[in-house]
């Protein structure tokens, strides 16, 4: 039996087409192959902290994991306990502060929370298996500061939703307390690239090409025999007593299969989860705050979070969409 595809219908807002338009003529340029990637990272740091959204209300306080440096994020909705410990994406090579931050406010003050992000190290300086040795060492020490695990739920966009799989997989092999649930953005799950939608989606995702994903691989990744190691390929992990996960993905993009089929090897294992597909949405449309989309998709993340955590979220009001869920009116 398959588990239930969620698939948002109805044509994407005005807005996620345009920005998937300015995002497709931004890319034009690709990645070559001796591409000097921390020159890169300093050209994105640049960028967003010069365009990066920032949140007036949101307070962000650094502090070191046993080691590993993060950042707390509180708002003024934050209540006692509430723990969200988000891992950003950024292709294991990069990071925006700015942008992951302003996004991890968006649900704490939706879900009354703090959020807790780890600034693991980065490829290719530290490739596999620092970023993951780094996640665990920062969810060990949130367990160690009194943070009860049935308080926490993870957060993991694209590559930090690869990261947030390893983290669940290695604390439920050393018997550690899991969170209460996990959502994953676009998450990025098989090293191989073997997923259908690599070449289906190849012309239609404005932000990720093939050759961009072996480029940056080569550079996380140290050896090919490793691709298919479950810390580098988490699909190939076992899901058996994973907690509850909500995946969410955009329909043309290329990752959208890596969803899918963590959601069928997850409900395998007998694992409670939920997938959704929304249309013409950019990678990781969740982090723009100016798309419709992303607000109503923080709205279905808020709903899975209050049922599976047991959260009693803060009422939002609903923005208006022609989109539709299942046919059914937003």
């Amino acid at each position: 039996m398959a588990p239930h595809v969620r698939v948002i219908e109805g044509r994407a807002s005005w807005r996620s087409r345009a920005f998937q338009a300015l995002l497709r003529a931004l890319s034009r340029k690709p990645l070559l192959p001796d591409a000097d990637l921390s020159a890169l990272r300093q050209r994105y740091a640049a960028w967003d902290a010069r365009h990066g959204p920032v949140e007036r209300s949101a307070l962000r306080e650094p502090v070191d994991c046993h080691g590993v440096a993060a950042d707390w994020v509180t708002v003024p909705e934050t209540q006692a306990g509430r723990t969200l410990f988000c891992l950003h994406g950024g292709s294991f090579a990069f990071r925006f502060p700015n942008t992951h931050a302003a996004f991890a406010a968006r649900l704490c003050r939706r879900l009354g929370a703090r959020a807790l992000i780890p600034d693991y190290r980065l490829a290719p300086e530290h490739p596999f298996p620092a970023a993951p040795d780094d996640c665990h060492t920062a969810y060990r020490w949130l367990l160690a500061s009194g943070i009860a695990a049935r308080e926490v739920v993870f957060v993991g966009d694209s590559a930090g939703g690869n990261l947030a799989l390893v983290t669940l997989h290695r604390a439920l092999g050393a018997g550690q307390p899991l969170p209460a649930c996990a959502v994953l953005l676009s998450p990025a799950v098989d090293c191989t690239l073997n997923s259908n939608s690599m070449i289906d989606n190849g012309n239609r995702d404005p932000m990720l090409r093939l050759s961009d994903l072996l480029v940056l691989r080569r550079n996380y990744v140290p050896s090919p025999q490793l691709y298919t190691h479950p810390e580098v390929s988490p699909l190939f992990a076992d899901f058996s007593g994973f907690p509850p996960l909500l995946l969410q993905a955009g329909s043309s993009e290329m990752l959208r299969d890596e969803a899918i089929r963590t959601a069928q090897k997850a409900h395998d294992a007998g694992v409670d989860v939920e997938v959704e597909l929304w249309p013409e949405t950019p990678h990781v449309f969740q982090v723009a705050p100016f798309l419709p989309e992303s607000a109503m998709a923080i709205e279905h993340i808020a709903a899975f979070v209050a049922q599976r955590a047991g959260w009693v979220c803060l009422p939002a009001a609903m923005p208006r969409s022609i989109l539709r869920v299942d046919g059914a009116p937003a």
